[in-house]
């Protein structure tokens, strides 16, 4: 396969955003992650903040994900809730995004909204939990009383929101055509991986 696009999906403190933006900047490609979000506010007139509390609140509920995805493809975005119009809005952003050429794209379920594109590599990084957490707190400044509590919440939030757009379970590896344990290959091992798939598939 002629690899064009990385899309990469992660828990929460397993380093796939510094992943990322390794490999991007080794292969000479872009990097698309925040900057998704970003995007989607500016085009929406509404704050980051605020599309983060959307994502927050959608329900894991297979029956509504599946509301959402048909209301999705009725084109009418007054019929969808606002966690779906966010899905729409994403799927619309990352495609535009997709144009610009090769690029490595981080969560917003990517891999789905460019399922119909040649070339699209799906990638999914976990870790060890100790290790995780230990960046978590390192990274964010999260106290370490609250660590746990916190991974817990962004990975069902992360979850819920790859559900909701896929209809698919996120952890389940069938989705991925390869999983990295970056706790076991480190930050730069997991980019080195991506550069060399990306150098030899491209």
């Amino acid at each position: 396969m002629d690899i064009r696009y990385i899309c990469i999906e992660r828990e929460y403190g397993s380093g796939g955003t510094k992943i990322a933006r390794q490999a991007a900047e080794r292969c000479g490609i872009s990097c698309y992650g925040r900057e998704i979000m970003e995007n989607v506010a500016k085009k929406e007139q509404i704050g980051v903040k605020t599309l983060e509390e959307y994502e927050e609140s959608v329900s894991g509920s297979i029956l509504y994900s599946m509301f959402v995805i048909s209301q999705s493809q009725t084109g009418d975005p007054d019929l969808l809730s606002q966690e779906g119009k966010l899905y729409v809005a994403e799927t619309r952003v990352i495609r535009e995004l997709s144009k610009s050429g090769p690029a490595i794209f981080v969560g917003h379920c990517a891999s789905h909204a460019l399922k119909d594109e040649q070339g699209v590599l799906r990638v999914f990084i976990c870790g060890d939990e100790a290790d995780k957490q230990q960046r978590i707190i390192q990274d964010y400044g999260i106290d370490r009383s609250s660590v746990a509590a916190e991974c817990k919440r962004v990975n069902r939030r992360r979850s819920n929101y790859y559900s909701l757009c896929t209809q698919k379970k996120w952890t389940d590896m069938q989705n991925y055509d390869i999983v990295m344990d970056s706790s076991r290959l480190g930050l730069d091992g997991c980019a080195d991986v991506l550069c060399a798939l990306y150098n030899n598939k491209h």
